[in-house]
């Protein structure tokens, strides 16, 4: 006998073909990688907590922390309920080449690549499946038809479920799609970054693809507890991201201070209210948060239950209107490995 999580989370399609999933979705990357030291035992009580919440959709990368957030997430659903446990999905990119110091050289997604990657985060995961597999991002040396296809041939296998892509254009997301069912397409979308509405997004919804949200905080810039005078851990590579050095970071907490004030005449966090914005963009958008505690996981999950009218989306646009965050939202060697923004 099975029994369902104790609170259950209102849901949307990934796409037309994709799996429903949780509305809000959680991803993984912060418990291993790139915001400094990480508290392992916190990490996996947050992906229960998550579970227990009704979450079902669990995004990671076989490149974050070199394979150590697959297997945080293998010993976190070993450990949780049954049902839980069945309930969860996986989101897994593949592709990002590393070096032993961390550095990233490329990416690879040639189709014998993609079957090796896949057979690594299969056993890392745990798992004979995976629910969403993608390329983080495209290989300029390999058509992303040969890559599509060597995904295609995992479904047809029964190794993956379904297939995604990630920061793609929206050139490369029709060319993808000529081949083979796409679930979702995962890529930054936020308050200060809303690149993808001018053709991706529309594209996207024309070929019935859904969009898995990430950066939806911009990686805590906008969550209304990041402060001027934060010192940043070794290691966490919010050092280089243009949009939290010097001016640009002053420039861009002004526009949280601006957004707080939309917060708080709602009765909400200005995380909340973030949130919020995205998921009020669409039925076929599922926001992405990277919480990697409890509490803020709580704090987000509390956004499911923000409703924004006319008059709160235009405040917000006031507030935070398009084009107005300073900065990159990647240094400028890795915006040159983003399709969709060329």
């Amino acid at each position: 006998m099975t029994t369902t999580p104790k609170t259950s989370l209102p849901t949307r399609p990934l796409g037309a073909t994709g799996p429903v999933v949780s509305a809000l979705g959680l991803g993984c990357m912060g418990m291993s990688a790139l915001y400094g030291e990480s508290d392992r035992a916190e990490s996996i009580a947050t992906i229960h907590a998550a579970l227990d919440a009704g979450v079902t959709l669990l995004d990671t990368g076989d490149f974050y922390g070199m394979g150590h957030n697959e297997l945080l997430i293998n010993e976190a659903l070993r450990t949780a309920p049954a049902a839980a446990r069945e309930q969860a999905l996986t989101s897994v990119k593949f592709g990002a080449l590393r070096t032993v110091e961390g550095g990233f050289t490329g990416y690879d997604g040639r189709p014998a690549a993609v079957k090796n990657f896949a057979a690594y985060s299969l056993q890392r995961l745990g798992t004979d499946h995976i629910d969403v597999y993608r390329i983080a991002r495209v290989d300029p040396d390999v058509p992303i038809e040969e890559t599509v296809g060597a995904i295609a041939e995992l479904v047809e296998a029964g190794h993956v479920r379904h297939i995604g892509l990630s920061e793609v254009g929206a050139d490369t997301l029709r060319r993808a799609a000529a081949v083979a069912p796409i679930a979702d397409l995962q890529i930054e979308y936020s308050l200060v970054s809303r690149s993808v509405e001018e053709k991706i997004l529309p594209t996207a919804r024309e070929l019935g693809i859904g969009v898995t949200a990430y950066g939806v905080l911009s990686r805590g810039l906008i969550s209304g507890h990041f402060t001027r005078d934060r010192e940043l851990a070794p290691g966490d590579f919010r050092g280089m991201s243009p949009r939290f050095q010097g001016e640009n970071l002053d420039r861009n907490l002004d526009l949280v201070d601006r957004l707080r004030a939309v917060a708080e005449a709602k009765g909400v966090t200005v995380a909340q209210t973030a949130i919020a914005w995205v998921l009020a963009q669409g039925q076929d958008i599922v926001p992405l948060v990277g919480a990697r505690r409890r509490d803020r996981l709580a704090e987000a999950l509390g956004a499911l239950d923000v409703t924004l009218d006319a008059a709160d989306l235009a405040a917000i646009e006031e507030a935070v209107p398009a084009g107005a965050a300073a900065g990159a939202r990647y240094p400028e060697a890795q915006m040159a490995h983003l399709d969709s923004e060329h």
